[in-house]
């Protein structure tokens, strides 16, 4: 299953009791639809207010309706905020978190001086103006192979802080500034501290904190409500 949505309601993906997320959404619109269903998998699992363009799911079902009629199926299902674009059939062994072969997403900032009634919780209003030139060798430092522990918070589960990133960089786009980074994992709010950081570090420090130094040296993390999951290779 191919899923966009709206993150602004949900804490998150993943499923926790008594709160609105996507995975609840999603499992109680399968149990509606289907005999019986297992094995639901997903290629990212977001935070609260993060958005996707096309998150990636796959799950085993039973007694309903085929893939060409899925998606309509399981819409009637679900709330506004979240829709399901594409649904095929996979091959058995087809996992969405474990096939994957890198994941991409973009950080959308507003970059205006008077804020917008239509970019909220859609993007990161900064109003004052912005290095580009900066923020572009900025990007051009996260490419390859590095230690992001000064990405991620202090306290987390992560045990390997090493991350290769394929692609990294800034375009402007009328008065939005995306960030698009690629790789096959992240660090829990990886992508969203390299933003915030990016606005307030000079590359060189930048370039430090890749070599693992702690998370105080890095700067502060951006809000969620930028931030959107836009494809999952595989």
């Amino acid at each position: 299953m191919t899923i966009e949505y709206d993150g602004t309601p949900f804490k998150g993906w993943a499923a926790q009791p008594g709160r609105p997320t996507i995975e609840a959404s999603l499992r109680d619109a399968l149990a509606g639809t289907y005999a019986s269903y297992g094995g639901l998998a997903v290629a990212g699992r977001t935070d609260s207010g993060v958005h996707a363009l096309a998150q990636v799911a796959s799950v085993d079902v039973d007694g309903g309706p085929p893939p060409v009629r899925a998606a309509e199926a399981l819409n009637t299902r679900l709330p506004d905020e979240i829709s399901i674009t594409a649904v095929e059939e996979a091959a058995p062994d087809f996992s969405a978190r474990y096939s994957a072969l890198s994941r991409t997403y973009r950080y959308r900032i507003f970059n205006r001086r008077s804020p917008s009634p239509f970019e909220v919780n859609r993007s990161w209003w900064v109003p004052r103006a912005l290095d580009e030139d900066r923020l572009a060798a900025a990007a051009a430092l996260l490419l390859g192979k590095h230690d992001f522990r000064a990405f991620t918070p202090t306290e987390t589960h992560h045990t390997v802080f090493t991350r290769t990133v394929e692609r990294a960089a800034w375009t402007r786009r009328g008065d939005h500034l995306d960030f698009e980074i690629t790789a096959q994992s992240y660090l829990r709010h990886m992508v969203r501290t390299l933003v915030g950081t990016m606005l307030e570090l000079e590359p060189a420090e930048i370039a430090a904190c890749l070599e693992g130094r702690p998370r105080s040296e890095a700067g502060p993390t951006a809000p969620p409500t930028g931030l959107y999951l836009v494809s999952v290779a595989y």
